[in-house]
């Protein structure tokens, strides 16, 4: 009894030294932490419950792989791919008229950098992880059928050989071959090499990005934000366009942030994060947005207003209020 409560905690902890990875993995390909937990969850269970019939012809981590790619591929079959406002059409005028809530639309949700980077990884490892979950990079996996997805992911970012995933996938190496270029043609990127890392002038912007959006100080914002910056607010399907529509936005119909209260938070998809509250009427400040920032030529280039705070918040550790 005990040898065997021995190898059942032993092949536990086997499942759980490969949770981080995995669930960086199903992210990519559902661009949702909730869905990649679940398919996580059920790899595991389906591994445990078959794991007499494991015969070692694999490793474990490359097993539990094939698992939670039919898990995904099985979700997907029943599920529209998730989007960003930017992929359903042009940037629209910043009016109250073009702000639409799209019920039959699911969004891509941002994941904390905890559930998918190891916290004392290899620098050049966690370099890439924190890259290729970039919020554009995950979007754009979503254009991709699930097969291709599944492949450029093990092949581009995992470094995958193209017979391995050829067995994972139960297919020849000249089909995954094919859709690699089907699949880098469509979004014609390589794999995500970038480094991540914010240097201290990046950390000084948002430092002061945070206090202008606090103070609600155009002039020292407008020296903050790129001419050609954009702004989206899932699940609102409008997105803006250039720094003047989004000041017209802000200054217009958003002007109930005025006033905010702008808290840091753990990095979201290895980009600046921030949990914005709103002056409630009743007193004290209620969460408004989760604000992910992208930063490019130096300057504010783009802010996702995440407005479904009642999950994220919780999912990001940020507080359910803010006392005056």
């Amino acid at each position: 009894m005990t040898a065997r409560a021995d190898l059942d905690d032993d092949l536990q902890q086997q499942f759980e030294s490969h949770r981080l990875e995995l669930r960086a993995y199903c992210y990519r390909m559902l661009a949702s932490p909730f869905e990649a937990d679940d398919a996580v969850q059920e790899t595991f269970i389906r591994a445990w419950r078959s794991i007499e019939s494991f015969e070692g012809r694999s490793s474990l981590r490359s097993w539990l792989y094939r698992i939670a790619t039919n898990i995904c591929l099985d979700m997907l079959r029943s599920s529209q791919r998730r989007a960003r406002p930017v992929d359903l059409g042009p940037a629209r005028e910043p009016v109250l008229a073009n702000l639409n809530e799209l019920p039959e639309v699911s969004w891509l949700e941002p994941i904390p950098e905890r559930l998918v980077v190891a916290e004392a990884g290899d620098p050049a490892e966690t370099a890439v992880v924190r890259d290729s979950v970039r919020l554009a990079f995950v979007a754009a996996l979503q254009h991709l059928p699930p097969r291709q997805r599944a492949a450029l992911i093990l092949c581009e970012v995992l470094q995958w050989q193209a017979s391995e995933v050829a067995e994972l996938l139960e297919t020849s190496v000249a089909s995954i071959n094919s859709a690699l270029q089907r699949a880098r043609a469509t979004l014609a990127v390589g794999k995500p090499t970038s480094d991540t890392t914010l240097n201290q002038a990046e950390r000084d912007l948002l430092a002061r990005y945070v206090k202008a959006f606090e103070a609600y100080d155009i002039d020292a914002l407008t020296a903050l934000i790129h001419e050609d910056a954009r702004q989206s607010m899932p699940p609102y399907d409008l997105w803006l366009a250039g720094r003047d529509d989004v000041f017209a936005w802000w200054f217009g119909p958003g002007i109930g942030c005025k006033g905010s209260r702008v808290l840091p938070a753990e990095s979201a998809n290895g980009l600046p994060t921030f949990g914005q509250y709103k002056p409630s009427p009743n007193g004290g400040y209620e969460p408004w947005a989760l604000q992910v920032v992208e930063l490019r030529d130096g300057m504010v280039g783009e802010i996702t207003f995440f407005l479904n705070t009642k999950t994220l918040f919780p999912l990001f550790g940020l507080p359910d209020r803010l006392d005056d």
